[in-house]
């Protein structure tokens, strides 16, 4: 069976990239971790990347200054250079332009935590509580050129509780996010694969 390489993007502790990682412990799963990159030097999910022994790679954003395209050259050429085929974002707070979308299109995923088309950008569980939402969650979807607008590839919804706060409706989602990512990245393996 072949698996794709997989490079995984993040800024902070990873915890998605965790369950990826995890996943693909096993060997029928159908991607491969090759690279997980930051674009922050002070990500916590590096140091478990690389005691996982996957090979990790630092690209400060703030080295750019608002050149964002030469970041995302860099950036590029690491992924080719580790031979990438798929990636996915986990918690990756760039907001990503129009020529590395095009770049990649179709061979890169993103988690977000709602409900979409609901809530796209940020403090999503908080505005899904103040519309009086019965129900919140997290969606893996393909990275388009409009933020959180590419097609969906898996959900998963809890229940917002009576008494529910930005934060324990975050809590109770994460697990979710957790499980639902390494699924969707099968999905969209396959799909590639069968392009």
């Amino acid at each position: 069976m072949t698996r794709l390489n997989l490079a995984i993007l993040i800024s902070g502790r990873g915890s998605n990239m965790e369950a990826l990682l995890s996943a693909a412990e096993d060997p029928a799963y159908p991607a491969k971790p090759v690279l997980v990159a930051s674009n922050r030097p002070d990500a916590k999910g590096l140091q478990t990347a690389s005691a996982a022994g996957i090979p990790t790679l630092t690209i400060d954003h703030k080295l750019y200054g608002k050149d964002r395209e030469t970041f995302e050259r860099a950036l590029d050429k690491a992924l080719t250079d580790a031979g990438t085929e798929i990636i996915a974002l986990a918690g990756f707070m760039r907001v990503l332009t129009s020529w590395f979308v095009t770049r990649w299109e179709g061979r890169m995923i993103n988690i977000h935590p709602s409900l979409l088309p609901r809530y796209k950008g940020l403090d999503t569980h908080q505005r899904a509580i103040d519309a009086g939402d019965a129900e919140a969650g997290c969606t893996v979807h393909w990275v388009s050129a409009g933020v959180d607008e590419g097609e969906i590839i898996a959900q998963a919804a809890v229940p917002i509780l009576p008494g529910d706060t930005a934060q324990t409706l975050a809590a109770r989602i994460l697990p979710e996010e957790h499980k639902l990512y390494p699924r969707a990245l099968a999905l969209a393996c396959e799909k590639i694969k069968t392009a």
